[in-house]
């Protein structure tokens, strides 16, 4: 839930075309930053994203106003976050950095490493929709959470149904539905992660 709604804030807050990559570094961002919208994101966090010295990635959300850079020092990188709204969030930082956690690994829809940061981030806003072995939501909210145009999510979807994490997808052009249900062997990652 908690990353549900840093991602509908962020669809907010950042630009509507802000790249994957840069939305799952400001979801972290958000998440781990502490009251004072402070944040230190370690090196290893940042290789284990694949994101260790993106540069262009802090640049694209200095440029937006979300952030602005107090320290790059190998290995890890420290910001101070300029959103008032990232001040007021609730809960607790224990809870959000929990959800970090989990943003990482989704439970619901265990992720190939080899994943590009669009299909990735695709992958979190699903597990965030997807309730047992299945989920939903308008076609519209994914594409807007995910910071594509519906036309690019629906490609995003049939690499998750190649790569074997979804079993199908469904768009209801008529209620602007998508509807998802996991592979399984997505199931099974999930069920092994929950043991």
């Amino acid at each position: 839930m908690r990353v549900q709604e840093m991602l509908t804030y962020l669809a907010a807050a950042l630009p509507r075309f802000t790249s994957p990559a840069t939305r799952l570094l400001a979801l972290q961002c958000a998440l781990r930053a502490d009251t004072s919208a402070y944040v230190r994101l370690p090196g290893g966090l940042l290789r284990g994203m694949r994101l260790c010295g993106r540069r262009e990635l802090w640049e694209e959300l200095e440029h937006a106003g979300w952030l602005r850079r107090t320290a790059s020092r190998n290995p890890h990188v420290e910001a101070q976050l300029l959103d008032a709204a990232v001040l007021a969030q609730r809960p607790g930082r224990q809870v959000r950095a929990r959800a970090a956690q989990w943003a990482l690994r989704p439970a619901t829809l265990a992720q190939p490493s080899g994943w590009t940061p669009a299909v990735r981030l695709t992958a979190v806003v699903l597990a965030t929709y997807t309730s047992g072995e299945a989920g939903s939501t308008d076609m519209e909210v994914l594409a807007r959470l995910c910071g594509h145009s519906p036309h690019q999510t629906e490609e995003l979807l049939d690499r998750l149904v190649t790569s074997r994490s979804l079993t199908a997808w469904h768009y209801f052009r008529e209620t602007d539905e998508v509807a998802w249900h996991l592979s399984p062997q997505a199931r099974a990652s999930r069920t092994a992660i929950q043991q």
